[in-house]
């Protein structure tokens, strides 16, 4: 069979699929099902990418194209389970099993006036056209085969508005659990975020599942902030090493709004995030911070874009990798300042750790420049812990396997000093340091191990 053929065989599989949902489904609005249609199409017309596509040249998608995944209707999960998994935290909680609504695992408790959290499906039952104008405003079928396929496919998923002026205590967190399945299946979540002017929050996307789980989640993401709203958006991706994960993400600014972004990704067996700002409005300032940490065969890429379209806007963006054994990185960061945004800064960096000979990187940071009074920098570094530290902490009394988890830790203290939210970096710091004696000063790591190798 040609690489043509074959590639068409697993097209027309996802679209029997949804053939076969569409079969199934209710009178659904005409605006629903006109991009249903505009989705599959434009996913038959671009099929899964491959290699040869520049954006995709270093993963491949092949396990998505070739796997055979069901669609579920039911969000059965045992609440024991789902207390182990979940995060301890404080919060408005929307969960989804499988990609489906689970109000038992669910509390938004009392939220407060001018705020609303609810599902997809109930926001579609409430007021669709009040979800139509937005949804799909700011990532359509034209972005990557993979928007077109979560367009045909969206049905669930969570809807965030915050009216002018309206202040969020508690985070709000969506929380996605992956279940150990008969047969693996697939889902198409879209998260739709409407902050209203001088709103603030603080949004948890937080994806995990049983350990056996090998199940295919496609989300796409829509984030618009209106004048002077702040919102900070935590990803936590602790997926099962089974699951692959492909998302989309598109933050809209306006005048002096604030986005700042943790992009955290331990698990998964393969990893797509594409995250692209889009700084329309003068003052607006996004901050990307990502940590991804991979071993095993883990496959993580992350893709990210800020788009100055405004004069005075700011990008801030730091992104760490550490890879282990055989898994394999991809970061390409890409600034772009168009004509006439002036005085605007934008500051990228990229830093690598490989704890293995065999784990690898690819690094692409990227600079577009079209106005001529700004400022901009941009810079990878790829490298292994320093042996001398480590022997340096050994003769200490600190063991080997706690001195490197500590180096390591270290190595991403840049990042995880941000993190206001002690329950997202206690499961960052076990991920990649394990189980240590006790909470360490991150910040003083380093020059610890540096002043003892010094003497």
């Amino acid at each position: 069979m040609s690489d043509v053929e074959q590639q068409a065989r697993e097209v027309k599989a996802f679209l029997d699929r949804l053939a076969e949902r569409n079969a199934s489904r209710g009178q659904e609005p005409t605006w629903i099902a006109a991009r249903r249609q505009a989705g599959a199409a434009r996913f038959e017309a671009l099929g899964f990418p491959t290699r040869r596509d520049e954006a995709w040249k270093y993963t491949d998608v092949r396990a998505i194209a070739r796997g055979d995944f069901v669609l579920t209707d039911n969000a059965e999960f045992s609440p024991a389970s789902a207390a182990a998994l979940t995060l301890p935290i404080e919060a408005y909680r929307l969960t989804f099993v499988d990609g489906v609504f689970s109000p038992a695992l669910s509390d938004l408790g009392d939220l407060p006036g001018g705020v609303a959290v609810l599902p997809l499906s109930q926001a579609l039952a409430e007021n669709h056209e009040a979800v139509g104008g937005p949804l799909g405003r700011l990532t359509g079928v034209e972005f990557s085969p993979f928007s077109a396929l979560n367009t045909a496919f969206m049905e669930e998923g969570a809807v965030v508005r915050l009216a002018p002026g309206s202040v969020v205590e508690k985070p709000i967190l969506l929380q996605f659990l992956s279940r150990a399945n008969a047969e693996p299946v697939m889902s198409h979540p879209r998260i739709l975020v409407e902050a209203g002017s001088r709103s603030q929050a603080t949004l948890i996307e937080h994806h995990v599942g049983e350990s056996e789980a090998a199940n295919f989640t496609n989300l796409v993401a829509e984030l618009m902030l209106d004048r002077g709203a702040i919102l900070t958006h935590y990803k936590l991706q602790e997926a099962p090493l089974g699951d692959l994960h492909v998302a989309s993400i598109h933050v809209e600014q306006n005048r002096d709004s604030r986005y700042t972004s943790f992009n955290l990704n331990l698990g998964g067996g393969l990893v797509r995030n594409d995250l692209i700002g889009e700084l329309n409005g003068e003052g607006a300032e996004t901050n990307f911070y990502g940590l991804f940490y991979g071993q095993g065969r883990q496959h993580i890429d992350n893709h990210t874009l800020a788009n100055h379209n405004a004069p005075r806007t700011f990008s801030n963006e730091n992104y760490k990798g550490i890879l282990d054994d055989r898994a394999r990185g991809v970061f390409n960061g890409k600034v772009v300042v168009k004509r006439d945004s002036q005085k605007i800064e934008g500051f990228q960096s990229n830093a690598n750790l490989l704890l293995s000979d065999r784990a690898e990187i690819d690094a692409k940071p990227e600079l577009e420049i079209y106005a001529d009074d700004v400022k901009c920098s941009h810079g990878t570094t790829t490298g292994q812990l320093d042996e001398e530290a480590v022997y340096a902490l050994r003769t200490r009394g600190i063991d080997e396997q706690t001195a490197r988890g500590l180096l390591t830790l270290a190595f991403a203290g840049e990042v995880m000093e941000l993190v206001d939210l002690d329950a997202i970096s206690e499961r960052v710091e076990l991920a990649v340091a394990g189980k240590l004696p006790e909470r360490f000063n991150l910040a003083g790591l380093v020059e610890a191990a540096v002043a003892l190798h010094d003497e």
